[in-house]
């Protein structure tokens, strides 16, 4: 299918239809497009003719049966039925087999960029977020992270700079070119927050904050959606149905690791994941190797394998000072860390087709 034919589905499954596209074959003739419009009306189901540059789609809209795919794929002119049973329609597969590609400012992520994020857990001040911008764009870093608003287990831990540390993120920008990437926490904030970031994270904790993805939907930000803790894949790639339902394209999952009974890291990292959400989701696909194991020393292997493994992006956290950070600092690479894991990964990046 083309990209008019995936979107014309797209829009049919976004009002809520049930959708069995029949393929027809390459130069089928207007009368094996008749017949197959006429048996699918037979079967009591609704048909929608799509015509693309190569070869037309038919549409079979209603409730489906395992006979009428039989029926239907018997007819003259088809090539295959195909069913779009994912629950996540738009974000499936079946709707866009071409993967997609973010692009937000200097970031790229999903084909053949690597799009490498990189910077501190939260923005502390001035020197400290400017000095990690010039780390992160030397080491060859396409994106700067730093949280202005931080969500905390404790109430009386360091909460972010807030609207301040968002001015000094794009600061940061105007001087290094690097798109920025930070957390937005409430639905009352978008707004805010999309005025000063070019990408706007969700974090685990916020993954099922349905008014809140919604939010994030209705904006032209792009958007970073990390795993929650104890999510199933499914209900991480429903998370990301209610940002593409709003009409927002631009939507890169990332893995940060999920709770399992193991305690010798902060998370376990299932890099599985990355095989996994290619052969479902058209998706970008991040992966964050600070959380999913919560030290610094196990953090440049993890993000070599990720990248061996098909990864389309790296969040990672660096910090100037590691041991002065307010938060995450156990976990933060060094500037000298972060450049020496960023030259390893572009040397796997390059083994397997990819840039950095």
């Amino acid at each position: 299918m083309d990209l008019k034919q995936s979107e014309t589905i797209k829009n049919l499954l976004i009002q809520g239809n049930k959708v069995m596209i029949v393929v027809m074959k390459n130069g089928a003739s207007p009368g094996e497009i008749a017949e197959t419009v006429k048996r699918i009306k037979a079967l009591g189901l609704k048909a929608h003719v799509i015509e693309g540059t190569e070869r037309t789609v038919v549409a079979a809209i209603g409730e489906k049966r395992e006979e009428m795919k039989e029926a239907l794929e018997s007819g003259d002119g088809v090539e295959e039925v195909m069913p779009i049973l994912a629950p996540y329609k738009v974000a499936s597969l079946e709707v866009k087999p071409e993967p997609t590609v973010v692009t937000a400012g200097s970031l790229s992520v999903g084909g053949k960029a690597l799009g490498i994020i990189g910077g501190p857990c939260s923005v502390e001040s001035e020197e400290q977020i400017m000095n990690s911008a010039r780390v992160v764009k030397a080491a060859g870093g396409t994106a700067l992270r730093g949280g202005a608003f931080k969500p905390r287990t404790s109430p009386y831990s360091f909460q972010g700079m807030k609207e301040e540390g968002l001015k000094l993120l794009a600061a940061a920008r105007d001087e290094t070119g690097l798109a920025v990437v930070t957390e937005v926490l409430a639905t009352d904030d978008v707004d805010l927050v999309a005025n000063y970031a070019d990408v706007l994270q969700i974090g685990a904790r916020n993954m099922q904050n349905y008014r809140l993805l919604e939010a994030v939907g209705n904006t032209d930000r792009a958007v970073l959606l990390k795993r929650g803790a104890s999510a199933t894949m499914d209900e991480f790639l429903l998370a990301a149905e209610y940002i593409l339902n709003e009409g927002n394209p631009n939507v890169m999952l990332c893995e940060r690791g999920i709770r399992t009974f193991e305690s010798h890291t902060r998370f376990t990292l299932p890099l599985a994941s990355v095989t996994y959400l290619h052969h479902k989701t058209h998706l970008p696909v991040v992966i964050d190797p600070s959380h999913g194991t919560g030290h610094a020393y196990m953090v440049p292997d993890m993000a070599v394998a990720a990248v061996a493994a098909g990864a389309d992006g790296l969040i990672i956290e660096m910090h100037p000072n590691p041991p002065e950070a307010m938060s995450d600092g156990y976990q933060s690479l060094t500037p000298e860390q972060f450049d020496q894991t960023l030259a390893r990964c572009k040397t796997v990046a390059g083994a397997i087709g990819k840039s950095l």
